[in-house]
């Protein structure tokens, strides 16, 4: 036996291993959730009886079962609406028991739309959020970003299926950089490198599958330099990913300027296994129509979205706040 034979046999055993342990994992969690679910229908049962009652059970659980951590008044509380949001027993069994007890409760008490729900619960189990990033996503509002949102692209006319389809559900718009300090009269480059600054949490905004190349890439094309603002390559879409900044609103000739990055990156860095490298322009903000305009004819696969920092509050909360003009009165 070679070397190279033996470490491919080390190589299936972790990989069987692991899976071994993953399946463990959901097993123990599969139970543990249907057994959440038994209790919270028990409580629901009797609710005529009040609080008392879930008072009552904390306790005698904790003294039969003291070194059992789970069966507080909240968590049973817990419990009682879990199994009022998802009274059918299989769906927990094979929807809910993909995500934690902890996500489970997050996206109930946060989500109140049950397709929704479902979806983050898949979009977790997918991308193995932590508790902390599942709550991200949802008050970043992911879903209305991703799903409802009527997106700018030429993807579909000029991506093969499925990649179109993959490609055009990675994009988000708006995209959401709320790490990021803001600044009057911010340029390009700040942004930029305020993004590369914190790149794990850009990549987090971005999606599952981005790998990070760098900032203000250079390609040499006919004995000229060019420089990509911010370059990935997607391990799902197995293509580049060029990224393209605007500190202002889009403009047409913005698409231009991409389309050729695109073709050089094409001619220069993809490899016969690559899919055609896709394209995505970041502006402070866009005129829809002028946008898919400017992308009808494009030959390179072009999305474009708007991204919002810090400053930019929910209109809801910005209504509520007073002008300059009416604190200036008010100080008079």
């Amino acid at each position: 036996m070679n070397s190279s034979e033996y470490i491919s046999i080390v190589e299936n055993i972790k990989r069987e291993i692991k899976a071994a342990q993953y399946r463990a994992v959901i097993h123990a969690n599969v139970d543990m959730l249907l057994l959440y679910h038994d209790i919270g229908c028990v409580i629901n049962e009797h609710k005529l009886w009040g609080n008392r009652f879930i008072d009552n059970l904390a306790t005698d659980i904790r003294i039969d079962f003291p070194e059992s951590k789970g069966y507080s008044v909240r968590n049973l509380k817990y419990m009682a609406k879990f199994a009022e949001t998802y009274p059918n027993r299989e769906f927990v069994q094979t929807v809910s028991a993909q995500i934690p007890w902890s996500h489970n409760i997050a996206i109930i008490e946060k989500v109140k739309d049950p397709e929704q729900r479902i979806w983050y619960i898949q979009k977790t189990a997918e991308n193995g959020w932590s508790h902390n990033v599942l709550i991200h996503q949802i008050e970043s509002g992911l879903y209305q970003r991703q799903v409802l949102v009527d997106k700018v692209s030429n993807f579909e006319s000029r991506l093969p299926s499925p990649q179109s389809e993959l490609a055009a559900q990675t994009m988000k718009d708006p995209y959401v950089f709320d790490f990021i300090p803001f600044r009057d009269e911010m340029l390009e480059r700040d942004i930029e490198q305020a993004l590369v600054r914190d790149v794990t949490k850009l990549l987090l905004e971005l999606g599952t599958g981005f790998a990070f190349l760098g900032n203000q890439y250079h390609l040499n094309v006919g004995g000229d330099d060019f420089y990509i603002d911010l370059l990935f390559y997607n391990l799902n879409l197995r293509c580049y990913v060029v990224i393209e900044l605007k500190a202002g609103d889009f403009k047409p000739e913005y698409a231009g300027q991409l389309n050729f990055y695109l073709s050089a990156v094409d001619g220069i860095l993809k490899k016969a296994e690559d899919n055609p490298s896709i394209g995505l322009l970041l502006c402070k903000s866009k005129n829809n129509l002028v946008a898919e305009y400017s992308l009808k004819d494009i030959s390179k696969p072009i999305g474009v979205s708007e991204y919002k920092v810090t400053s930019s509050l929910p209109d809801a909360l910005e209504e509520q706040l007073p002008s300059v003009e009416d604190i200036l009165k008010r100080i008079k």
